[in-house]
């Protein structure tokens, strides 16, 4: 056994806790907008979004990739592994700390900020390019378009059903977003477990145990079975923000959200293969949808504290990854 595969090991358990930690933080991106409109029960609608994060595991490693080869260059061997650990950590800590908080954050962003500042605070490379092109584009854009897409799906909901009584409207969709939560579940599981795998397969390379970044299947499946499990946790107090605070969902507009983020999702994971954060891209299409009525609508005071948490999640995770490098280094010493 090598003397680096303790340490190894130690990166993948912190991986998969990333993992489950970000099964709880998307459970709400899932599940907020059908068991508020009360389309699914509690129950079913948490089953239904684990079983569908684990199938869309299984359906791609291209967002695995870029999260492997396009963030940082670690340096190999041990140290290399105390860069991966220190990222994962400023992660987790982010992720657990927002979620106690009740907001919804992006752990997409928790990941990327925390390896690069655990890169800045050793001697890694940063790939500012793919950082640029491959990450912070994408995660710019995938918002905005779906506000944008979110807006123009519930208005052409509502003059498609214009005439059609209310009530029937309403038991329809509840019915339509049964499928389109299901749709953005396997979505979520696409994009976010891929990222873990990224991770791992990173740490792996970086210890000489592969060469390639291809994804091998017992790390598909333990990121899957990780972030299925995580899901399964419910993720309540960001449920309640998501589906209530910003503004009041009824079925249309709630399916008009959910099939919003679907299609971003899988455009960017078999298109493009690039990571967003499906956290910000449902809170956006929320919004748009929620603009179709009237701008008051929207409490705009929770939609602000939301986006101020987004603007510190990767500086917040940067910044705790780095202190965390910093101290296995002290203790290695």
């Amino acid at each position: 056994m090598s003397p680096e595969t303790p340490a190894l090991l130690a990166v993948i358990l912190v991986a998969l806790v990333f993992a489950y930690t970000n099964g709880f933080q998307d459970a709400a991106n899932s599940l907020a907008t059908s068991i508020s409109t009360r389309a699914l029960g509690p129950r079913a609608a948490v089953i239904m979004a684990a079983s569908m994060n684990m199938i869309g595991a299984f359906l791609g490693e291209g967002v695995a990739r870029t999260i492997g080869q396009n963030i940082i260059a670690p340096p190999e061997g041990a140290d290399g592994l105390n860069v991966l650990f220190a990222a994962l950590v400023g992660a987790i800590v982010w992720n657990i700390a927002t979620w106690y908080k009740g907001m919804p954050s992006s752990a997409s962003h928790a990941l990327v900020g925390g390896m690069i500042g655990a890169a800045l605070a050793s001697s890694s490379t940063v790939e500012w390019s793919g950082v640029g092109v491959r990450f912070a584009l994408p995660m710019l854009l995938s918002p905005l378009i779906g506000g944008a897409g979110g807006f123009l799906v519930m208005l052409a909901i509502m003059w498609l059903f214009r005439r059609a009584s209310p009530r029937r409207v309403g038991r329809r969709f509840k019915l339509a977003q049964s499928v389109s939560a299901a749709a953005m579940s396997l979505g979520n599981g696409l994009q976010d477990a891929q990222k873990t795998m990224g991770v791992v397969v990173l740490a792996l390379v970086t210890t000489g145990y592969q060469v390639s970044y291809d994804v091998p299947v017992w790390v598909v499946a333990a990121a899957a079975v990780a972030m299925s499990l995580g899901t399964l946790t419910g993720g309540w107090r960001i449920m309640r923000t998501l589906g209530r605070r910003v503004m009041h969902l009824d079925p249309p507009t709630g399916f008009a959200a959910e099939s919003t983020v679907a299609v971003v999702s899988y455009a960017t994971s078999f298109i493009w293969q690039v990571p967003i954060s499906s956290t910000h891209t449902i809170t956006s299409a929320i919004i748009g949808v929620g603009a179709t009525r009237r701008l008051s609508a929207i409490r705009w005071g929770v939609a602000g504290n939301i986006v101020a948490v987004w603007l510190l999640t990767l500086p917040g995770a940067a910044a705790i990854a780095a202190l965390t490098y910093g101290l296995v280094k002290a203790i290695a010493l």
